[in-house]
């Protein structure tokens, strides 16, 4: 009987920011917030693409993570934004599995990356006669392929064990997107495995990408302060700040939405924590790594100057 009536349950009600009565507000804010992260990460790739001085692994890098912002912004926020002027919140099974995918896919694929940049300014600042040797093209281009097939496979392997619950109590979800810990706590199958895997898999990617950060870093910090050339530390500190404020904002929310127990975790805390990262920090990132970022804001002057 429970799986009779599993199998007829399937469609879920995103309730999430749709019951406080500021549906249209909160439409106008996340759109404007949606736009100007499409135009400030596409922009920012476009800019990488059109100028052949930023042709260099450090803007690879910073080109791949605007698309990821932007990807990811994309595959919640216009569902989102639908769900908060629609009556109906549905959606169906396989498109939240989709949404999931999507979203755990961009995700991870981020971690990887930060941590790749990190590596990057490590050999730049600690290495500088041998960074060409080392980040070679074929090195970027390697680096770039692993990052998002880690990010790919460890989406799937968590869609893959999505399809052995069961969903016959409630079709509810306390969220605004389809991800997986609320999945979890409507679930009629026991989602231990699940939460193991995650806490597993999503505490060891994030664990090592953040040693591999703070690791890089501190390298960095000990190399700049040996120089004792102010000149050295004004051009370092910029770009190195604007990776560790990125990466701060990053894996704050990230630690406590998939590494802390779920039992700890109420909903509104967890839903705030998601709305952080998944549409704030997309936003950011780009004014973080352009604003304080030299060759780009030259870059964009130049290119600004020839459309005038």
């Amino acid at each position: 009987m429970e799986k009779e009536n599993a199998s007829l349950l399937t469609e879920f009600a995103l309730t999430g920011l749709t019951d406080h009565g500021l549906q249209v507000p909160l439409f106008l804010v996340f759109l404007v917030i949606y736009l100007v992260t499409i135009v400030g990460n596409l922009g920012l790739m476009a800019l990488i693409w059109n100028d052949p001085h930023l042709h260099i692994p450090m803007y690879l890098f910073l080109g791949s993570l605007a698309f990821v912002d932007a990807w990811m912004s994309s595959t919640v926020t216009p569902n989102m934004l639908v769900n908060l002027l629609s009556k109906s919140k549905l959606m169906s099974l396989s498109e939240c599995m989709i949404q999931f995918l999507a979203f755990a896919f961009g995700g991870t694929t981020e971690c990887f990356l930060l941590g790749t940049m990190a590596y990057d300014r490590y050999v730049a600042i600690c290495e500088p006669l041998l960074y060409p040797v080392i980040m070679t093209n074929r090195l970027c281009i390697r680096l770039l392929v692993l990052s998002f097939m880690g990010g790919l496979l460890h989406s799937l392997i968590h869609e893959g064990l999505l399809f052995r619950l069961t969903f016959c109590n409630s079709n509810i979800i306390h969220h605004f997107y389809c991800d997986i810990i609320p999945l979890f706590k409507i679930s009629c199958t026991d989602p231990s495995i699940n939460f193991l895997m995650v806490f597993i898999l999503s505490g060891s990617i994030q664990v090592f990408t953040i040693v591999t950060v703070l690791v890089s870093y501190t390298l960095v910090l000990f190399t700049i302060l040996k120089k004792k050339s102010l000149k050295s530390i004004r051009k370092a500190f910029p770009t190195c700040g604007a990776y560790l404020l990125s990466v701060s904002l990053y894996y704050g929310p990230l630690l406590f939405m998939y590494v802390l127990p779920a039992s700890q975790q109420a909903d509104g805390q967890g839903m705030m924590d998601s709305l952080f990262y998944t549409v704030i920090i997309p936003v950011l990132s780009p004014i973080i790594y352009s604003l304080r970022n030299k060759q780009v804001i030259d870059s964009l002057t130049k290119m600004l100057k020839r459309n005038t």
